[in-house]
């Protein structure tokens, strides 16, 4: 899936109800809340976390750092399918991505994506705002194993880190991380 500012987002009340849906870049504007997720790489052998830089020419957040991959499902779309659909656009991964419970395992042939639980949050970049329920997952995957092919326009950088110098460049330099970043790691690590 190519994502085009004409792609329709699903506006959510507080509770994830479905009230409406809009073009992307307009429903930003409008500081409609809508639904998001986002997705955390675990490996498991290196105890590393994948971590994505967003691309300079994003429309906000640009060259800030933020979970492996997120974006908003689409209308029309299940969460699962638009999970696969933004990790092979962003990373150039093809995953079988099976959305499961904690830490329910996945059926045979799928990659769990162990759902951490969601939050709503408000970030205002003045002419357009991000107003998010975020849907949280945790994937499990071997850097080995997978091949990793980013999409300059989505991504400036990637990087492998332990959660020990994760909490402390959070600490230290919090600037430095997208306004979603750190509810959605408090989420993901509480599975890890």
């Amino acid at each position: 899936m190519c994502e085009t500012k004409y792609e329709q987002l699903i506006w959510v009340d507080a509770n994830d109800c479905e009230v409406g849906s809009g073009e992307k870049m307009d429903t930003h504007v409008k500081k409609q809340l809508h639904r998001a997720f986002s997705i955390f790489i675990w490996d498991p052998r290196q105890k590393k976390l994948l971590l994505q830089k967003r691309a300079f020419s994003k429309y906000h957040s640009g060259g800030l750092w933020t979970n492996t991959c997120c974006s908003h499902p689409r209308k029309g779309l299940t969460m699962e399918q638009s999970l696969r659909d933004r990790l092979k656009v962003e990373l150039g991964l093809d995953l079988p991505l099976e959305i499961v419970s904690g830490k329910q395992a996945a059926s045979a042939g799928a990659v769990a994506a162990h759902k951490a639980g969601s939050f709503c949050y408000f970030a205002d970049f003045g002419s357009l705002a991000e107003h998010e329920l975020d849907h949280v997952y945790l994937v499990e995957q071997c850097a080995d194993d997978m091949t990793i092919s980013p999409d300059p326009e989505e991504i400036a950088e990637l990087k492998w880190i332990s959660v020990e110098e994760l909490n402390h460049w959070m600490e230290t330099k919090p600037e430095q991380f997208t306004a979603w970043f750190s509810p959605a790691w408090t989420l993901a690590r509480k599975l890890l």
